[in-house]
């Protein structure tokens, strides 16, 4: 789910079920009511494959929408990432989709190999100063940049490492989780890799780690505090094959440096026996001015803070897994 930021009242929603299928849902009215609107997602240009696990050739197939980013200036304007990864964008409210096809058609293409969760493109990043520049990362290929609204694209790996792949500093096949900016500072980028909490300073030409003193640099999501461009959030989990925080103590680490330096966010939430995990598009932060910052956990558990992490509370229980937190500031 994402609302829009050029009109708080225009919400947008996708629902994926074996039973329903693939379904877009859009709100005029903060939520109040829905409608479905257009759900044909089709890949565009020359048909072509991508990697499966054991190094076959698999074409490209639709299997759900996994992330929704509205336009900054356009309420009807809308992009999704899709599994198997790809790119697609409507300009009437959801009614239509067109996918940019010059992002899967990349060189580096049929050599994209899925993730655990999928050959998802779970994360994009408009860039707020200019128009025609976006950020998206794919599990498991890495992040890529256009500077020509999706025309043409390129990755943006250098200074990533991965020891799970052949070439570890390969510049295609990194496992990236999320990607995050502050509006302010866009060409300044945080990343939580598998493994490893990256930084760029220059619009993705170059990372490097910033894990810091993190009892661990596994995790899913990342996010940036709404007027502190330097405060930056993670939630390590022990490991990628244990998915649960370090001694079942669930802790948000903060740092106030753009990285390196970490603190333990802890007071509110459970410090022990807590195993849960919180999913990558599952913390967001509001723009009120003591920036509240919001996760919600694979125990159906969503947690709240109004003063930048310094406190918790539960806002809502026995949910689900939940697999998204977004937040919108209505009119």
């Amino acid at each position: 789910m994402k609302g829009s930021p050029a009109d708080p009242n225009r919400l947008y929603a996708s629902q994926s079920s074996g039973w329903f299928g693939q379904t877009i849902q859009r709100s005029d009215d903060a939520g109040a009511s829905w409608q479905p609107v257009g759900n044909k997602f089709v890949y565009d240009g020359v048909p072509g494959t991508h990697q499966w696990y054991d190094g076959t050739q698999h074409p490209w197939e639709f299997a759900r929408v996994w992330h929704l980013e509205p336009s900054l200036t356009d309420p009807d304007t809308v992009y999704a990432g899709v599994e198997d990864a790809a790119l697609f964008q409507t300009q009437d409210g959801g009614s239509t989709w067109t996918e940019l096809s010059g992002l899967r058609l990349h060189t580096s293409g049929p050599s994209w190999q899925p993730g655990a969760g999928g050959l998802c493109l779970h994360t994009i990043v408009l860039d707020p100063t200019e128009p025609e520049r976006i950020f998206i990362a794919i599990s498991a290929a890495g992040v890529f940049r256009t500077d020509d609204a999706g025309a043409t694209w390129r990755p943006i790996n250098r200074g990533l490492r991965s020891v799970g792949i052949p070439d570890p500093t390969a510049e295609v096949g990194h496992c990236v989780h999320r990607i995050a900016i502050h509006p302010t500072r866009p060409g300044v980028l945080f990343m939580q890799k598998h493994w490893d909490v990256m930084r760029s300073d220059d619009a993705g030409e170059s990372w490097h780690e910033v894990s810091g003193n993190l009892p661990s640099d596994f995790g899913f999501p990342i996010a940036v505090h709404a007027h502190e461009p330097e405060t930056v959030y993670v939630v390590p989990i022990k490991s990628d094959s244990e998915h649960f925080p370090p001694d079942g103590k669930l802790r948000v680490y903060r740092s106030r440096s753009g990285g390196n330096e970490w603190e333990a966010l802890t007071k509110g939430l459970p410090q022990g026996d807590c195993y849960v995990n919180v999913l990558r598009d599952a913390m967001a932060t509001d723009s009120l001015d003591s920036c509240g910052v919001y996760f919600g956990t694979t125990g159906g558990q969503v947690y709240a803070s109004a003063d930048s992490g310094d406190s918790w509370a539960p806002i809502v229980r026995d949910l689900p897994s939940v697999l998204s937190v977004e937040v919108q500031t209505l009119q």
